[in-house]
């Protein structure tokens, strides 16, 4: 089975509108000092006529990329997880191809350049590189920003300098879906909070009944929302057996720093270990922890257990009980 049929199998992306997550996520947004001279939400609708500067500012969430120079400049950027999918398929997880439309021009406004883009403060030129596009303006070959291989995106949920609404929303309207995130300059990995656990009530779907299980707090930028989290059979703890593609299938929970025990979970159940590209990954009584990308949803729709019982990769995802 190709990459590509395997995650067609896993994948069921709802053609919702857009404007529902506006409807459903327009908390507010505190205003923060910048340069820029439009709204960080202003769509891609032609081609760069210069370099695009990339830089740097201390966030809640540490030291975070933001657009070094123009119209938007001040503003945060993102990366998208499932982009790693790319790298082996040729096609964007956020594109105007698919749907919903518009995705990477009014969504998520991928950052364009015309010539190589400009380190500001605080980043690593090293890490900077750019890719070709020839879905963002139709008929118009363009060169979006990357950082360590990542493509870099701005958040129509972002108004002005500051804001980080996009930090950690667990997106199912992009295929494959995925997590979107802050980035650390440094090496171009997550810029994230510290992870939130707690118990919660889901439909378990291959059972057709209801389950208390552990549940992670995603999106914290538009509010939080919770998602069931899995264990897997062929994991060796300390190490997680899901690599790339499965980490595109069943995201790995990450955290920076320690994370948090809410309500019904023992604090000294939780850890962390180290992935082999740096990033700390949450685990539960020494077992890590992983999302299922199916179980990506937006405020407003009810919280379900997609990936439980599924075999896979080599061993079987299961939901965690809290105790």
């Amino acid at each position: 089975m190709t990459l590509r049929s395997l995650l067609r199998a896993f994948l069921v992306v709802p053609l919702v509108a857009v404007s529902a997550l506006a409807a459903t996520a327009a908390l507010p947004l505190a205003p923060a000092a910048g340069a820029a001279t439009e709204s960080c939400a202003t769509p891609v609708t032609s081609a760069p006529t210069g370099p695009a500067t990339v830089s740097a500012v201390k966030t809640a969430y540490g030291q975070a990329l933001i657009v070094g120079s123009g119209a938007t400049s001040g503003c945060s950027l993102y990366v998208l997880d499932s982009d790693s999918f790319q790298a082996v398929s040729g096609a964007f997880a956020c594109t105007n191809a698919g749907a919903p439309p518009l995705c990477d021009t009014t969504v998520w406004p991928a950052l364009l350049t015309a010539g190589s883009p400009v380190a500001g403060p605080g980043v690593n030129p090293t890490l900077l590189g750019t890719v070709a596009r020839t879905d963002v303006l139709t008929g118009t070959t363009v060169q979006q920003v990357t950082y360590a291989g990542h493509p870099l995106y701005r958040f129509f949920l972002d108004s002005v300098p500051g804001d980080t609404a996009g930090e950690g929303l667990f997106d199912p309207f992009v295929s494959p879906p995925g997590v979107w995130h802050l980035v650390s300059p440094p090496r171009g990995r997550p810029a994230i909070p510290a992870a939130a656990l707690g118990q919660g009530t889901v439909t378990v779907t291959n059972l057709g009944t209801t389950a208390t299980v552990l549940e992670a707090t995603m999106d914290q930028g538009l509010g939080g929302l919770a998602f069931p989290v899995y264990t897997f059979s062929a994991d060796r703890p300390p190490g997680s057996a899901c690599q790339f593609p499965c980490d595109i299938i069943w995201p790995p929970l990450l955290t920076m720093g320690m994370p948090v025990a809410g309500s019904g979970v023992d604090q000294h159940d939780l850890g962390i270990i180290v992935r082999p590209d740096g990033t700390h990954q949450v685990t539960f009584q020494g077992h890590p922890l992983y999302l299922f990308i199916r179980d990506a949803r937006f405020p407003g729709t009810p919280a379900v257990a997609n990936g439980a019982g599924i075999t896979a990769f080599g061993g079987t995802f299961q939901t965690v009980p809290p105790q």
